[in-house]
């Protein structure tokens, strides 16, 4: 996954609590296990009308926030099932960072493994970002993982907290099993030496 360091973008602003993760992507969307193609199915319900058509008052049919990186919404965000789709569908639309007051603990490792940040602020922070962001939707804000802080578009700089481990993780780009990898070697090292001391281990099963 790419490296989190320092983003700037346009919010978008989600003034919606339980936002559930089949209100992130349906049901529908789920035939796939591929990572891609999943952005047609962002939000569906809210901003495809019956016939097909887009819905011009849904807020990411309209620009700016067509092309947000940053999502801001109520507390909650990604209750429901446990779909990875729901990430992947948020990544491939392009945000990498979603602000709430607090987020479903599944959903907010898949976002993690997937290379957007889950950003935890104060109910009342929130507010004051989206009444930035509604005052003047161009306006971009700035997440510095490295320095923990969170700039709006009128200048304010907020701090905030998040896991050591899930830190270093996207400082680096580099989900779970590329971080094991980083330990390959030592991997390999134990294996070989289990071969020697345990062999039975290694060996081929008994035809039945």
């Amino acid at each position: 996954m790419d490296a989190f360091t320092r983003l700037t973008g346009i919010a978008a602003p989600l003034r919606m609590r339980n936002v559930d993760t089949d209100m992130i992507v349906p049901k529908q969307f789920m035939k796939t296990v591929e990572r891609t193609g999943l952005a047609a199915g962002l939000f569906y319900n809210l901003a495809v009308a019956p016939d097909g058509s887009r819905i011009p008052e849904f807020v990411l049919n309209r620009e700016p926030f067509t092309h947000a990186s940053i999502l801001v919404a109520g507390e909650n965000f990604g209750c429901g099932s446990s779909r990875e789709h729901a990430a992947w569908a948020l990544h491939e639309f392009g945000f990498r960072c979603i602000i709430a007051p607090s987020f479903a603990e599944i959903f907010r490792l898949n976002i993690l493994k997937n290379g957007i940040l889950p950003l935890t602020l104060p109910t009342a922070d929130v507010e004051a970002i989206l009444e930035v962001i509604e005052a003047d939707p161009h306006r971009t804000m700035t997440v510095d993982l490295t320095e923990l802080t969170l700039t709006d578009g009128c200048g304010q700089t907020r701090t905030f907290a998040i896991e050591p481990a899930a830190r270093a993780r996207l400082l680096a780009g580099l989900d779970d099993i590329a971080w094991t990898l980083q330990h390959a070697a030592s991997i390999t090292r134990f294996e070989d030496h289990q071969r020697t001391s345990l062999p039975w281990l290694y060996r081929p099963p008994i035809p039945s």
